[in-house]
């Protein structure tokens, strides 16, 4: 029997560890990975706050709280073997009232439940042994809670791949995906030496593909002749980093107690494993999918979010939750008061600007965000059609899952 032909469309953590678990599952399988940037991780990967999440908040028996736990477990071992930076430094979930002390006992419950181990409700005293500067009135304590550098990760993995007989395909981007009897036709968009974009019509064939897009899923599923359904909006995030002299204020992760009010988590803080501590994000509205500028907007993009009536149901829904992310997007000062709720002795002096993520937060048509990991095969094309947070955490468990449907008989 021939080797079978697999694509990969993405080369994020997500399409890197697909292609590797295929490689590992099935040596003589030829796996082609296609990235459309000049280099692994350029979006979300690359862009996001290096947390490896222990599964405080996630539904039990969900995907996310399954392939979280088991993300683990498999991550832990990869970088210990490869020695990639890693650090276990904890997290404190730190309720400010009353109310929030009551959603605090929630989530330790679904914690729990997880099988997140190490957990501790700490009162305040008990708090500031593991955060000194922290302030509240109680919060819940995850101890293997950790960063870990992602791109690192994701590089990693490549290696892997390619040590397999794998092959990357940088620059290389993917129009759309036809099936045409046994195969799946890549059509594959690349740059010639001027850096113009040429368009192979006839496709490259292959016999299974999996797509992992990221910010542009729904784009290409809905050229391939699938649904477009869940959309796309995208959301952009921005950081402060903390002056060295204000970086002992923290040393670990300080997270609210998520609001099941609003949408998006708030401004917290987050150290990273090169030492620098980060403060934030907000949430709001991007005008461009890709295009990480503070001014960045790409029309395609803005008409596409206009164009769907998810988005507006969304914001009809969550303009309170607008109101207060559109302070913290505008108004350093805001930002930096959000932060003195927890670390009070931040001052305005001791942040300044830092990196920028954009989510990939995938709406339905009646407004409601998809929550959870979307995994969905058509015939030879497996397609993740969401894989908001904790992705980068569970990365190769997703792999684990998604190589279970593509290999399936």
């Amino acid at each position: 029997m021939a080797a079978q032909r697999i694509a990969v469309v993405g080369g994020g953590i997500l399409g890197v560890a697909v292609a590797r678990e295929i490689v590992r599952r099935d040596p003589g399988a030829q796996v082609t990975v296609f990235e459309k940037e000049d280099r692994l991780a350029a979006h979300q990967t690359g862009h996001n706050s290096g947390v490896v999440h222990a599964g405080l908040y996630y539904t039990p028996g969900s995907l996310k709280a399954r392939l979280c736990r088991r993300g683990v477990e498999l991550l832990t071992g990869f970088v210990a073997d490869r020695g990639i930076a890693y650090e276990e430094c904890g997290k404190l979930v730190v309720a400010q009232t009353p109310e929030e002390s009551a959603r605090l006992d929630g989530i330790e419950e679904r914690a729990r439940a997880n099988g997140v181990p190490g957990l501790r409700v700490l009162d305040g005293e008990a708090m500031r042994e593991v955060e000194p500067q922290v302030a509240g009135l109680r919060a819940l304590h995850s101890p293997h809670t950790a960063i870990v550098d992602y791109v690192a990760m994701t590089e990693v993995l490549a290696e892997d791949l390619r040590a397999a007989g794998g092959t990357v395909r940088l620059r290389t981007g993917v129009a759309r995906l036809e099936t045409r009897g046994s195969e799946v036709h890549v059509q594959v968009l690349e740059r010639d030496a001027s850096g113009e974009v040429v368009c192979r019509d006839a496709g490259e064939a292959f016999d299974l593909a999996v797509t992992c897009a990221g910010l542009q899923a729904d784009r290409l599923a809905a050229a391939s002749g699938l649904s477009s359904d869940p959309a796309v909006v995208p959301f952009f995030g921005d950081y402060m980093l903390l002056a060295p002299s204000a970086r002992p204020l923290v040393r670990g992760l300080i997270y609210p107690v998520p609001d099941p009010a609003f949408p998006f988590l708030g401004v917290h803080l987050t150290k990273r494993v090169d030492g620098e501590v980060m403060v934030g994000p907000n949430a709001f509205l991007s005008f461009a999918r890709e295009d990480y500028r503070p001014l960045g907007v790409t029309p395609r993009d803005v008409l596409a979010t206009a164009a769907y009536p998810g988005f507006w149901r969304f914001s009809a829904a969550n303009w309170r939750a607008a109101t207060r992310e559109v302070r913290t997007a505008v108004s350093r000062r805001w930002f930096v008061e959000e932060a003195r709720r927890f670390v009070p002795g931040i001052g305005a002096g001791d942040v300044r600007p830092g990196p920028r993520g954009i989510r990939a937060q995938a709406l339905g048509r009646d407004g409601t965000m998809v929550d959870d990991f979307v995994i969905e095969r058509r015939g030879r094309v497996v397609q993740v059609r969401n894989a908001p947070s904790p992705a980068a955490t569970s990365s190769m468990a997703i792999a684990e899952h998604v190589v279970d449907q593509a290999l399936a008989d």
